[in-house]
């Protein structure tokens, strides 16, 4: 197996940031949109920068007949994904006092990007599954969002402690949104993002196009 570099690598937060201005835009109308994440974003988690969008809706056109996109969460508050990121930290400080500070953020951002680099909070970032046409979520392996400790590792996208028919239909998820243009985050099969410093570090980019911003929420 490849490297996996994880969010808190160095090289990550190395990556320049040349903001080029696009918009956030609202989803909605465009991909078939899942309201999981809305109570803790309030309408925010529908929002994601103009390019991603584009690249999404490339990606679903080359899905196989009868499927689609089921999009879950873009867009996060910096202070959400602050939340996320010290909450999940202090679970793992919990359950490991003997780990040292960078050891418990290296496992951290496993699962949640550091808030100062975090894709999601540049409009960069899309947690996304597959349906089918009436809408079913199809199985690929947990649920969108299992941590690593839940999931004994099946999170991780290349993990080989699932079924050889989640192992098809993350294939077919990553072949369409790679071909389109975006990354994945190996530690979440769900989580792909364009624009941001890890796409940049994972493609060779000079400079990551989209910096952290704040949007209000509907």
């Amino acid at each position: 197996m490849s490297e996996i570099i994880l969010m808190s690598d160095a090289r990550v937060a190395a990556v320049p940031v040349e903001e080029n201005g696009e918009p956030l835009v609202d989803v909605s109308a465009r991909l078939r949109v899942d309201d999981r994440k809305h109570e803790d974003s309030g309408g925010a988690e529908v929002f994601l920068r103009q390019g991603v969008l584009d690249r999404l809706l490339r990606a679903q056109a080359l899905l196989p007949d009868g499927l689609r996109l089921l999009f879950v969460e873009g867009y996060r508050p910096p202070a959400l994904q602050r939340h996320y990121f010290e909450t999940y930290a202090d679970g793992l400080r919990a359950a490991h006092p003997d780990w040292s500070a960078d050891r418990i953020r290296s496992a951290a951002s496993r699962y949640v990007s550091p808030p100062e680099i975090a894709p999601h909070s540049a409009g960069a970032a899309v947690d996304l599954t597959l349906t089918d046409a009436d809408g079913r979520e199809l199985d690929l392996g947990t649920a969108m969002n299992a941590n690593p400790e839940e999931s004994n590792g099946a999170c991780y996208t290349g993990a080989g402690n699932i079924t050889e028919a989640a192992k098809a239909n993350r294939a077919v998820l990553g072949e369409a949104l790679s071909a389109a243009g975006l990354v994945n985050y190996p530690t979440e099969w769900w989580h792909w993002s364009y624009g941001d410093r890890y796409w940049a570090l994972q493609t060779g980019a000079p400079a990551a196009l989209y910096a952290a911003k704040e949007h209000e929420s509907r």
